[in-house]
């Protein structure tokens, strides 16, 4: 065999292992008995639609319209929640619990207590490879070992890796040996299988204990490695941390104003994570820049295949196999582990992320429905699980709402009407004042003051309920079709055109 490459016979009977470990922990091989709080959680959430649905032919004045004021009301109960647990946030709120900022710049280690790899998954993104890895191999922090899982690529990656970064090109299913230019990165040439497969051979070919996850179209910004490695060098028991992300669109006047919609959005869900972070509730970590502390996700099983979302998917997992067996794993946003990370551009590129994005929700939701309303695993099982039950369908009664409206102006019922507009005024302003003091509160906390601007979120707020609003749940609704239907993708690729980078 050339001295070039190195076969994976470990690493291939690791992937076994793997496979096992996910049937023994998923409840997607092994499904738990649904209790009925979950059953009368769901059940509950469809009942509510069919009744508002059932009071528009019914009903009088605003409550023919109920269906849009409890859209409403229930939008605005999560931002007061998320308004609540992030009152108190600041640009140096990274540390542990009781842990003081002075105490954990002082403790913060200079080299890491164990070595820190990164994967960068990539399906056909040499237009922005080159970039991505310069940034990792030139950081503040830079990992010990760096593998740029290859699932497939018919692009020009093979050219990108060889000539560009000094690998010698692997056979397919196999690792390189270290690249002559840069130590510690690595090429593992894989047949196309989707990501989920290629981040799991990767992370079987891992020799570090701390792994991240980089899309290949993430740029990470400047202490984002460093904030990572404090974090786990100082939390034993972190297992899984996000950091947080900005998006970035393509020239054009719709690319501008998809990335100003994606923007503020992005700033309203990275503080809804951290809010649900202080009820050791944190379900979502973007994988486009997650950090994993390899053995427990090797332990469950690591990434699913067949799931839409896996990044998703593994947090549920590991936080089913602490609560079962009583092991304090904690899960984090990290506000000072900041990146960028490509977004659609157009319209027709966002729904189809959306849909794959929610009907890799709904997957999720179903195999793991044990989980909702059961108190053995906590106020993610109390709490956070029957906000995701109601979060199935909110979309539906965001989109029935809109529909209601435009058939009481298509039937001259005016009163109907104005009702239905004094309802979506007080919301609209209830969002505005949400939307600047969440762009303060974001920028507290991360320090970042470049994305994002007051004056743009002030025009976003008042056309969002009306534009980018609707096409989100128009996309959580094909998902709903995609699942329901059996057509949905399987590979855990988004596709989007790419901007190519210097």
């Amino acid at each position: 065999m050339p001295a070039s490459q190195t076969a994976l016979p470990s690493s291939a009977s690791l992937a076994s292992e793997l496979d096992v470990a996910l049937k023994r922990h998923s409840p997607r091989h092994l499904a738990a008995r649904t209790p009925w709080p979950s059953i009368a959680i769901h059940g509950g959430v469809l009942l509510m639609w069919l009744l508002l649905l059932w009071a528009a032919f019914h009903q009088q004045g605003v409550l023919a319209w109920s269906v849009g004021v409890v859209y409403a009301s229930y939008d605005t109960a999560l931002l007061l929640f998320v308004a609540w647990q992030t009152r108190d946030v600041g640009a140096n709120r990274d540390e542990p619990q009781h842990t003081t900022a002075a105490a954990a710049a002082a403790s913060a280690p200079t080299t890491p207590a164990s070595p820190m790899g990164v994967i960068v998954a990539a399906h056909n993104e040499a237009a922005v490879l080159s970039k991505t890895l310069h940034k990792l191999l030139t950081a503040d922090g830079r990992p010990e070992q760096v593998i740029v899982a290859d699932d497939g690529s018919s692009d020009h990656t093979a050219e990108i890796l060889a000539v560009g970064f000094g690998i010698q090109p692997p056979s397919i299913g196999e690792l390189s040996a270290e690249s002559t230019r840069h130590p510690g990165l690595h090429w593992l040439r894989l047949p196309h299988g989707g990501k989920a497969r290629a981040l799991n051979a990767a992370l079987t070919c891992m020799a570090t204990d701390t792994v991240i996850t980089v899309d290949a179209d993430t740029q990470l910004e400047l202490g984002a490695l460093l904030a990572v490695r404090r974090a786990f060098a100082q939390e034993p028991c972190l297992v899984a941390a996000t950091g947080v992300l900005a998006p970035m669109c393509s020239p054009g006047v719709v690319g501008r104003a998809m990335q100003a919609f994606q923007t503020y959005e992005y700033i309203r869900n990275f503080l809804s994570r951290r809010a649900w972070m202080q009820l050791d509730s944190l379900l979502l970590i973007s994988g486009a820049f997650a950090a994993f502390r390899r053995e427990p996700v090797m332990q469950v099983g690591g990434f699913d295949p067949d799931c839409l979302v896996e990044d998703y998917e593994l947090i549920h997992r590991l936080h089913r196999h602490a609560d079962l067996h009583g092991l304090d794993w904690t899960v984090r946003v990290l506000g000072q582990a900041q990146a960028r990370t490509d977004a659609p551009s157009s319209t027709g590129a966002f729904l189809r992320q959306r849909r794959r994005w929610f009907g890799g929700f709904l997957q999720t939701q179903f195999w793991y429905r044990d989980m909702v309303g059961n108190r053995r695993h906590g106020r993610l099982g109390t709490r956070m699980l029957p906000v995701k039950a109601a979060d199935t369908l909110q979309p539906l009664y965001g989109l029935t709402a809109f529909i209601l409206l435009l058939g009481f102006m298509a039937s001259s019922q005016w009163s109907l009407v104005s009702a239905a507009l004094a309802v979506i005024g007080v919301k609209t302003g209830i969002d505005l004042a949400y939307h600047l003091w969440s762009l303060r509160q974001y920028r507290r906390w991360t320090g970042d003051a470049r994305h994002g601007s007051f004056a743009v979120a002030l025009l976003a707020a008042l056309a969002e309920p009306f534009t980018f609003q609707l096409l989100r749940h128009s996309a959580a609704a094909w998902g709903w079709w995609s699942v329901l239907s059996g057509r949905q993708a399987r590979t855990g690729w988004g596709s989007q055109p790419r901007q190519p980078t210097d």
